[in-house]
């Protein structure tokens, strides 16, 4: 009762009767314009930091100063443009947490099944939200706080009541998008992007910095209590784990499996590429479901409090307008749409080798919306309580896809176009598990300003929908833009083809047509794909494509074909697999919250030490400084914001340089001068404009406001 009172005694900052405009074109057209950007930005960030930051802070920010200089604008604008944008952040993240497995399990990306995935999860996400609205943002307005929608609500008011907050985030796009020109590669490549030391006296360890402005933002977000975990993880990997491999793994001349290479002649890249990663993956795993398992009453509480509640949640109250959803009509249509939908693309879009017959895509297609309502529900109250950032999508993900695949197993369906069948289930669970967090996030930020949540609704729809155009497009690219061709020597004969190698098709490179073959679970050749001569069958060249490699690890896709993999064809190095897992029982057992420390292990040193750059700098820079409320936007997280955005900006604009550079569009390295200067190669140099950067971070977080 005390919750309800409080609820009903709660007056928003526009009141119910006032006349506001709210649901503009202007409004909603800007807010899809930024759900693009911020979309194309997350899919760029997340693949390189394995990370993502909530969007809506930067948008409002954004919103604010755009609309304020087209003319004036309301509060309730600027929300719904912060609504409509933030789809774009939370579906990508969804997206690029599983879909790049397609990638890990030998398959192709292909944009239309990208897009209708997305399209489909992220409409699911917001379609579910909408009868768990008023029991989760309204009744429990004093259990369930949503520190990221309170904070955006916050920024909201005070850009309605004035101030120059908007040029923090500015100051960061600016200068952290001149950085980016700098230190890119594919752009002017003056700073050298990974400066490295291999120490002579611990063969096998090496510590690195990819100094990105992105990762130092990020760091700076999750501040350095998380950004140390992580990068703890990182530590133990590349300092701890592999110095051991190599030592021990010295003394054996034959290669181990899974690498083709003897210990004593790898790399400290190889020596990750052939078994950390499989020792992150597992470590990945446990810790996921560990949080899982951690989350289970609020699983059941969250569900039976919504059955509970159901009647008086299911309806809005007439003439309300702050109480006013979309008609249940709509969630009803809705979802029997999506089945409908997700039917259509298992049906017309097959995954070729995985033939089913339309009984099992309708049962597929259910299974979808089961789980679908069943984490959409779980993700939005953990939300309430922790955040999006802690939100444990991953773990929702990896328990979708082990019951998908074990009723695969049970079918005998184990070959591998089956996984991605799995997978296209699993990777709509997470969109729509992902996006329903930002909705309720959204959701709270309507709540406190006293928006119309049917406006909020509509335009979540419209931001799905405008997002998911550009996130399958940028997945392609980066994969395209990214991707190697190494030079090797190597004969697939029958025997090599038997033991895992497989001829795809043809591929088109250097103006000839080469054999692609891609080979899985050999013993004597590494995983990958490569190109041979069609006629004489000799490989020629090794493709390493962009996503997968260590300028985009992708952890969780990675870990996501783990899981199918191990569960449908058992050809996993299931010895590292279980190392990864214990050790993570083992930072469980010192009461550390292992997800970070298991990321951390699994991806390159290069970033999580610059990820724990930006959090030092952090710790820095706000000792002494009176401390924020949790989820309030301070000077330095708007100018963080700032350099997240611009290195994905300018990071991708860069990757379309390249690609036009490849397409004979703009003469080779049309913009880079690095190299003519004799300064790319120089790793203090490097270190010495990442330092700049992250003194600018420092000066703007002691700088009021």
């Amino acid at each position: 009762m005390s919750q309800e009172r409080a609820a009903s005694e709660f007056k928003p900052y526009i009141p119910d009767a006032s006349p506001v405009p709210e649901f503009t074109v202007r409004a909603v057209l800007v807010g899809m314009v930024f759900g693009v950007i911020f979309g194309a930005v997350t899919v760029y960030v997340g693949l390189r930091a394995g990370l993502t930051v909530s969007a809506s802070i930067p948008i409002a920010v954004l919103s604010i100063s755009l609309l304020r200089a087209l003319g004036k604008a309301t509060i309730l604008e600027n929300n719904i443009v912060q609504t409509t944008g933030s789809a774009g952040e939370s579906v990508a993240a969804g997206v690029i947490f599983t879909l790049p497995a397609l990638i890990f399990l030998g398959f192709s990306l292909e944009y239309s099944r990208i897009f209708l995935l997305a399209l489909i999860g992220g409409w699911l996400g917001v379609l579910f939200m909408i009868p768990l609205r008023r029991q989760l943002i309204v009744q429990e307005h004093g259990n369930l706080l949503y520190p990221e929608g309170t904070a955006c609500a916050d920024v909201l008011i005070a850009g309605e009541k004035g101030g120059s907050f908007a040029s923090r985030v500015f100051y960061g796009l600016g200068l952290g998008g001149v950085y980016t020109l700098l230190q890119n590669g594919n752009a002017f490549g003056v700073l050298k992007e990974v400066p490295t030391y291999n120490p002579g006296f611990l063969p096998g360890a090496s510590l690195r910095a990819a100094i990105t402005s992105e990762y130092l933002g990020v760091g700076f977000i999750i501040g350095p209590k998380v950004a140390g975990v992580i990068f703890a993880g990182g530590v133990f990997s590349w300092m701890v784990m592999m110095p051991a491999i190599k030592f021990f793994g010295s003394l054996v001349p034959d290669p181990i499996y899974p690498s083709p290479i003897p210990i004593a002649q790898m790399t400290s890249d190889q020596l990750w590429n052939y078994y950390i990663r499989y020792i992150g993956a597992g470590s990945v795993a446990a810790a996921g479901l560990i949080t899982l398992v951690k989350t289970i009453p609020t699983i059941v509480s969250a569900l039976t409090a919504g059955f509970a509640k159901k009647d008086a949640g299911g309806g809005a109250t007439v003439g309300a307008r702050i109480d006013r959803d979309l008609p249940s009509i709509v969630v009803l249509g809705g979802s029997a749409a999506i089945v409908l939908m997700m039917w259509s693309v298992l049906t017309f879009l097959p995954v070729p080798g995985a033939p089913t017959s339309w009984l099992h895509n309708a049962a597929a297609a259910v299974l979808v919306v089961v789980f679908g309502f069943l984490f959409v529900t779980v993700s939005a109250r953990i939300c309430g309580l922790i955040g999006t950032s802690a939100n444990p999508v991953s773990g929702m993900t990896i328990a979708t896809l082990m019951a998908t695949c074990a009723l695969f197993l049970a079918a005998g369906w184990t070959a591998p176009a089956y996984g991605v069948l799995a997978l296209s289930i699993g990777g709509v669970v997470c969109i729509a598990a992902a996006n329903a967090g930002a909705t309720s996030q959204d959701l709270k930020t309507g709540f406190l300003v006293g928006a119309t949540p049917a406006y909020q609704q509509m335009g979540l729809f419209a931001g799905v929908s405008a997002s998911a155009v550009i996130i399958g497009l940028t997945l392609i690219a980066m994969n395209t833009g990214l991707q190697k061709f190494d030079k090797v020597s190597l004969a697939l004969n029958a025997n090599a083809l038997s033991e895992g190698a497989v001829v795809e098709g043809e591929k088109e490179h250097e103006g000839k047509t080469w054999t692609l073959v891609n080979v899985i679970g050999s013993k004597t050749i590494p995983e990958g794909k490569y190109l041979a001569d069609k006629t004489t069958g000799e490989v020629a060249y090794q493709w390493t494509q962009g996503i997968g490699s260590q300028d985009a690890p992708a952890p969780q896709a990675r870990l996501m074909s783990v899981v199918i993999n191990g569960i449908l064809n058992q050809k996993l190095p299931w010895g590292l697999v279980l190392l990864g897992v214990f050790l993570v029982i083992a930072i469980e057992l010192l009461g550390i919250r292992s997800l970070s420390f298991a990321v951390g292990s699994y991806l390159s040193i290069g970033t999580t030490a610059a990820i724990f750059c930006g959090g030092l700098v952090k710790s820095l820079a706000e000792r002494g400084m009176k401390q924020t409320e949790e989820g309030e936007a301070s000077p330095g997280a708007l100018y963080a914001s700032g350099l997240i955005a611009a290195g994905g900006i300018v990071g991708l604009l860069a990757i379309g340089i390249k690609l036009a550079e490849g397409q004979g569009f703009l003469p080779p390295d049309a913009i880079k001068f690095g190299p003519a200067l004799g300064l790319d190669g120089n790793d203090f140099v490097g270190m010495l404009g990442f330092g700049a950067l992250a003194f600018s971070l420092y000066h703007f977080t002691r700088k009021p406001l």
